[in-house]
C-alpha cells in the first residue's frame, strides 16, 4: 500500500532518525509542485556515502528534498550521515527487508513532484536537478524522464548510456539508461504503477520499467546526449546475485506481467546462450 509518512519512528523495525523534518515541530507536510525528492538507500557504505550526499547537496537547483534511508549499518556509514544533519531533510536506520523495501520507504516519505533515486557510490552531476526540472515544466504531461549517464565498468571503462528503447525492453531489459541517478518519475505515476514489489530481490527496478515501457498511455522523453545526469559506479545491486539467480528472476518479471510465455523462454535460452559464448570467446 502506497501511504505518506513524515517520519518512521512509528515502526518496529525503526532505530534511529533525524534531519530538519524533525527540528520542525507540528508541521504537516504536503506535496510541492516541481519539487524534486531525491532517495538515498544505504548499508555499510562509508567510503562512498559522502560523495553522495555531497553531490545531491551540491545541485544548483535547489528546490529539492533530500531522504536517506539507510539499512541498519554496522560501518561509519551512520556517522557520516549525522554530519549532514542540518542539511538533509530526513534521514532514517531501519532493518529492512532488502533494497527495495528501503526504496519503498523512502518513497512513502516523499513531497516532491518528481521523484528520483540515487544509489551510495553514485553521483549527480552540478546541474542534473537543473536539467530534468526543465523537461517536467516544458511539458506538464511528463510521466518520466531518463537521463543521459556516464557508466564506469571494470578496467576504469565507462560509456554514455542515453535514451531508452520501448520495443528492445520486450526482449531486452538493457533497453534503459540506468535506474540510480538516471530516472526520473512523477509522484502520480509512480503511486498508480504503486511500490516496487519484494518477490523480486535483485530487478524489481527492472519490474518498474517493464510496467512503464510497455504501456503506451504513460508519456516518457529523455535527456539528449551531452545532459549528463549522473556518474554511476561499476557494479550494481543486481550483478551481486549472479548470472542464473538474474535471469531467472527477470524471466518472473515478464511471467508476471503476462508477457507470451514462449517468447520469454525465447529470451531465456538467448541469454543463456549469449553468456556462454561471450565466456567461450573469451577463454
Amino acid at each position: 500500500m502506497y501511504q505518506n509518512f513524515k517520519r518512521l519512528k512509528h515502526l518496529d523495525n525503526f532505530i534511529e532518525d533525524g534531519g530538519l523534518r524533525i527540528k520542525i515541530k507540528n508541521e504537516k507536510l504536503e506535496d510541492s509542485s516541481n519539487k524534486i525528492s531525491v532517495i538515498t538507500v544505504v548499508k555499510n557504505s562509508s567510503f562512498n556515502i559522502e560523495k553522495t550526499i555531497n553531490s545531491v547537496l551540491s545541485q544548483s537547483n535547489k528546490n529539492f528534498e533530500y531522504i536517506i534511508i539507510d539499512g541498519d549499518s554496522t560501518d561509519d556509514t551512520k556517522n557520516k550521515i549525522r554530519k549532514y544533519d542540518n542539511k538533509i531533510d530526513y534521514w532514517c536506520s531501519i532493518k529492512d527487508k532488502g533494497i527495495y523495501d528501503a526504496m519503498n520507504y523512502g518513497l512513502m516519505l516523499t513531497t516532491g513532484e518528481i521523484i528520483t533515486i540515487i544509489n551510495s557510490g553514485d553521483i549527480f552531476t552540478h546541474d542534473a536537478l537543473n536539467i530534468v526540472s526543465k523537461y517536467f515544466s516544458k511539458n506538464k504531461n511528463l510521466d518520466y524522464l531518463f537521463g543521459t549517464v556516464k557508466r564506469h565498468y571494470l578496467g576504469n571503462n565507462f560509456i554514455i548510456k542515453t535514451g531508452y528503447n520501448t520495443k528492445r525492453i520486450k526482449y531486452n531489459f538493457d533497453s534503459q539508461t540506468c535506474h540510480s541517478s538516471g530516472f526520473f518519475i512523477k509522484k502520480s505515476l509512480q503511486k498508480k504503477i504503486g511500490l516496487y514489489n519484494l518477490n523480486f530481490k535483485c530487478s524489481s527496478d527492472y519490474d518498474l520499467f517493464y510496467k512503464i515501457l510497455t504501456n503506451d498511455n504513460y508519456i516518457g522523453n529523455s535527456t539528449i546526449n551531452n545532459e549528463i545526469t549522473g556518474i554511476v559506479e561499476s557494479g550494481g545491486f543486481s550483478s551481486k546475485y549472479g548470472f542464473w539467480n538474474r535471469i531467472i528472476e527477470e524471466a518472473k518479471i515478464r511471467i508476471h506481467n503476462k508477457q507470451n510465455i514462449f517468447l520469454i523462454l525465447i529470451i531465456f535460452l538467448n541469454a543463456i546462450i549469449k553468456n556462454y559464448s561471450k565466456k567461450f570467446f573469451k577463454n
